[in-house]
């Protein structure tokens, strides 16, 4: 979603959908035939070990992705499916897959808020949220996950949703990273089901923690991933910089701040712009740096702090 070059995106994915690779020993990937603004080339489904194995993140409800993923595992048993995150990209085809595998479903919980709805904010029932996503077992930060010759630690990653785990495979010095980093593009951090303060403080959770490799919800690995998230933490910090350049001039709605900070975006992408700007406003906001009259809403006019 980003027009910097401030970040080393690699848009580069030749994986084509329904097609397997192995770009480790013991994983596989299959590429779900749904490209988008949002989702790039698609969401990655992955399959971890040989014989006994879990699948992370079925992808969206789509029954040829979750053939796909049935074919791929075929004369093996698929003992647990796990899930990063409760997106319609990711799980919905979790039933889909429990009915024909048996597999136990892991993951944090149940679609929330990253924070409760206010009252003067009018509640978004069409959102990208699976609400009828509910797991075997919730997972909290820390839970490992075993299967046969593999281990999982789950790792709580809220921020682009209340409920985002990652899951850290440490033989193989790896992470599987869900939508909380992605080598292609930014994160969408959205209110309220997504959070900037909790979105940074599992950013920087990451970037101290030992695993390299990243395998991401939405195209190629990520090699040094540490590296790569400081770079996200950075790019966050510039933007907010540039909000609060901008309210230097002198009191602005999102729309204004959106056309400030983000020039030359995709049009198609300008709500999302407008979402992740409210959510570094809603942060500011917080801390007492901007002021707002009322809650911090999408269509509200912003201002910094001090200057009433």
């Amino acid at each position: 979603m980003s027009d910097n070059d401030d970040v080393p995106f690699n848009r580069d994915f030749v994986l084509q959908p329904g097609v397997v690779d192995e770009p480790v020993p013991g994983l596989r990937r299959i590429l779900c035939n749904n490209p988008s603004p949002f989702t790039f080339t698609g969401t990655v489904s992955y399959i971890v070990g040989r014989g006994r194995v879990a699948i992370i993140d079925p992808g969206p409800d789509n029954e040829a992705h979750a053939q796909a993923l049935l074919d791929a595992v075929k004369g093996e048993t698929v003992s647990h499916i796990i899930v990063t995150h409760t997106h319609k990209d990711h799980s919905p085809n979790t039933p889909r897959l429990k009915m024909a595998t048996g597999a136990t479903v892991y993951a944090e919980g149940a679609h929330r808020a990253s924070r409760p709805y206010y009252d003067s904010e009018s509640v978004i029932t069409e959102s990208g949220a699976d609400r009828d996503f509910c797991p075997d077992v919730m997972l909290r930060d820390g839970d490992v996950v075993e299967g046969n010759g593999w281990a999982l630690e789950a790792v709580a990653t809220p921020g682009h949703t209340a409920n985002h785990l990652a899951f850290a495979w440490r033989e193989r010095d790896a992470c599987f990273v869900g939508d909380h980093v992605m080598g292609w593009s930014t994160s969408i951090v959205a209110p309220p089901d997504g959070a900037m303060p909790d979105y940074m403080a599992s950013l920087e959770k990451l970037a101290a923690r030992p695993e390299q490799l990243y395998f991401s919800g939405h195209g190629e690995a990520i090699a040094q991933g540490p590296r790569y998230v400081r770079f996200l933490i950075r790019h966050r910090q510039a933007r907010e910089e540039s909000i609060l350049h901008r309210l230097h001039k002198g009191e602005a709605d999102i729309p204004t701040l959106v056309r400030a900070v983000y020039i030359g975006i995709d049009p198609r992408l300008t709500g999302a712009a407008s979402y992740s700007v409210l959510a570094h406003l809603e942060d500011l906001v917080g801390r007492g740096v901007v002021a707002t009259d009322g809650d911090p809403l999408i269509g509200g006019s912003y201002r910094l702090a001090g200057r009433e």
